[in-house]
């Protein structure tokens, strides 16, 4: 049963981002939906989910027919209709409503609502067009349980994406074939009309042109990600740009942890009210240690200072002595032991970069004086922002961030290939992005700030372990809302960080990591955080994520993924506390997975 509440917790401040944006381009008056007041009698081309659409002869607002779409508790009765577009552009979305819980929106990007109207009201929500997109899905929906909805008279006002007069038709989505250390094999679907030749773009860069449907992309780095686009021309000009495919060639190093790995966070620097467990002490059934935490002199001098628990907190700590001892006889054993910087309460702002250089500094002289194998980034709270402006999560402008990206990839260097990286982020910072961006303006400006930092360093990164708790509801690329503490929230939240998927209305698409870098985080008991799931639930989630099977509803975007590093949990301390349930019940299963 989803909760209202809860929605509206999650959503209210973040739907402030339905601004009208000033920009280059402005849209001529036309409305350039098909049936947009369903007057044919049928609902295409709207597509709704579950065949929850329909069209009625009352309630209308104009004509004699309208939209009736009815929203169940298993769904919100999703309608909608994608339509080409013009890059930087305005637009303006709107429709009259009526029903309870009725939103109106553009996936990817703004949207806007009604909690309750008992005649047909007028939803109007504005957007801008990315640089480079052609395409945009708007859609209206209702909530869960709220029963049904009407919707008449939709219209998206501006102009439609037509291709230049005598141009090629758009390529289809390229297909990955073979991948090599150096070079990727890409192909496609041919285009219609009359082509010359066509255009392979990586981002804005043309690196290959062609004159057939297949092309080696090659004299590429071992080890690293890559997104491809392509366009057929000819002399009357270039299609619009074909869907993105990404790979990463092979040859990366193996940092030395199992296939599938336990994570989880060792309270080391203070008890929080589930005791002290010293190293010698954590079973080794943990293939990665974070120790809770570095945490910085103060917010924004990037000194980050470790210590271990106070005696007076912790009676039973361990000497330092015993404590790098209880490290190296982890790591004896193939574990990897990281120092975890920032938390709840370590706020971080690298704004400056003296503070980067400290940061440098200090988080080398921790690693070195314990011996460790590496670095968690679990930055929390206002760590991470954008500044207005800010849009381009390949190129981001904010200092918090560009001096964050900077710092890891001094780390990295200094200390090599076998440099563990780790990211807990919370959805927020992730996957909110995919409806909300920050630096778009208009709302908080934190949505979706951890994107820069995670692709600046994806082929850098170990294991990306977003945090699947403590997290209101959050749209999926099935364009439903998906609320924690089941499988079905870690189906749908993994799913997104290896797909893919589109960044709010930026007009750009965050890549998918590989495999074997994604993990899922959550509370080890109910008294750890918000989100607790059953180890079946999650054992659950994992066969459909790895295995592609037990997905209850859900379709896989990014396909099944065998290489599915692990889980990740807060904390080894709380895990004890409720007598290693979460380790007992999951290291197991993950070792018997292929």
């Amino acid at each position: 049963m989803k909760h209202l509440p809860r929605l509206r917790a999650a959503l209210v401040p973040l739907i402030l981002i339905a601004a009208l944006f000033a920009v280059p381009g402005t849209a001529s008056a036309a409305n350039i939906l098909t049936n947009p007041g369903f007057e044919t009698g049928s609902v295409s081309p709207w597509v709704c989910s579950g065949g929850t659409g329909s069209v009625v002869s009352t309630p209308v607002r104009s004509g004699t027919k309208a939209l009736a779409a009815a929203a169940s508790s298993a769904d919100q009765a999703k309608c909608s209709q994608s339509v080409t577009v013009v890059p930087n552009t305005a637009y303006t979305l709107s429709a009259w409503v009526r029903g309870n819980y009725v939103y109106l929106g553009v996936t990817g990007g703004a949207s806007t609502w009604t909690p309750s109207a008992s005649a047909y009201t007028q939803l109007t929500v504005a957007f801008t067009t990315g640089a480079s997109q052609t395409t945009a899905e708007v859609f209206l929906h209702g909530w869960y349980g709220q029963g049904t909805y009407y919707a008449d008279d939709v219209n998206l006002d501006g102009p439609g994406g037509n291709p230049q007069p005598g141009a090629p038709g758009v390529p289809g989505t390229p297909a990955v074939g073979t991948v090599t250390n150096t070079a990727i094999a890409l192909s496609w679907a041919a285009s219609t009309g009359t082509v010359t030749g066509y255009r392979v773009y990586e981002g804005s860069s043309v690196v290959k042109t062609v004159t057939g449907t297949s092309v080696t992309v090659d004299a590429l780095a071992v080890c690293s990600s890559h997104s491809f686009t392509v366009a057929a021309y000819n002399a009357n000009g270039e299609s619009a740009k074909s869907g993105a495919a990404s790979a990463t060639t092979s040859g990366c190093t193996n940092p030395g942890l199992p296939k599938h790995a336990l994570i989880g966070y060792l309270h080391s620097s203070f008890a929080n009210g589930s005791g002290y467990i010293r190293m010698a002490d954590v079973p080794d059934s943990w293939d990665i240690v974070n120790l809770a935490f570095g945490e910085p002199t103060s917010v924004t001098s990037g000194d980050i200072r470790f210590r271990l628990c106070p005696a007076a907190e912790c009676p039973n700590v361990e000497s330092e002595a015993d404590f790098i001892a209880a490290i190296r006889a982890k790591q004896a054993k193939g574990k990897k032991v990281l120092i975890s910087i920032g938390g709840q309460n370590g706020q971080v702002q690298l704004t400056t970069t003296a503070a980067r250089d400290a940061f440098v500094s200090s988080v080398s002289a921790i690693i070195d004086r314990y011996g460790l194998d590496g670095l968690d980034i679990d930055f929390e709270g206002h760590s991470l922002y954008f500044n207005s402006g800010d849009t381009d999560f390949r190129n981001p402008t904010t200092p918090v961030i560009v001096n964050l990206i900077s710092a890891l990839k001094t780390l990295k260097a200094r200390y090599g290939a076998k440099f563990v990286l780790t990211m807990a982020p919370e959805t927020f910072f992730v996957q909110v992005g995919h409806q909300f961006y920050g630096g778009a303006g208009g709302g908080d400006n934190r949505t979706g700030s951890y994107l820069p930092v995670i692709h600046a360093m994806r082929d850098a990164l170990t294991v990306l372990h977003v945090q699947d708790y403590n997290s209101g509801p959050v749209m999926g690329l099935d364009g439903q809302y998906h609320n924690i503490g089941n499988a079905d929230f870690h189906i749908a939240m993994t799913d997104m960080i290896k797909a893919g998927f589109t960044v709010a209305n930026t007009g750009q698409t965050f890549p998918g990591l590989r495999a074997d870098q994604i993990a899922f985080g959550l509370p080890a008991a109910v008294s750890a955080g918000n989100g607790y799931t059953s180890p079946a639930a999650v054992h659950q989630a994992v066969d459909c994520l790895a295995k592609g099977v037990n997905c209850g509803g859900y379709t896989l975007r990014g396909g099944a993924s065998p290489a599915f590093r692990g889980l990740m949990t807060w904390s080894v301390n709380w895990d004890r506390y409720y007598n290693w349930e979460f380790a007992n019940s999951h290291e197991p299963y993950l070792n018997a997975l292929p």
